[in-house]
């Protein structure tokens, strides 16, 4: 399994538009681990995206 192909899996299905075949494709592979990494890494990155970007557009009260 290629890591760009895991990504590209996790990044569709995040959006919700995955195509059936890559789905299959994906169920097929013997390990789920590269795409249980690669997921909990970006929800991560989303989570701190989005602390970062509420920190920037609300007022500081110091």
């Amino acid at each position: 399994m290629r890591w760009f192909s895991v990504l590209q899996s996790v990044l569709a299905a995040m959006f919700g538009v995955q195509s059936e075949t890559k789905r299959q494709s994906d169920f097929h592979q013997p390990k789920p681990l590269p795409y249980i990494i690669i997921g909990v890494i970006f929800v991560v990155l989303f989570i701190l995206a989005l602390l970062a970007l509420v920190n920037v557009i609300t007022p500081s009260t110091d």
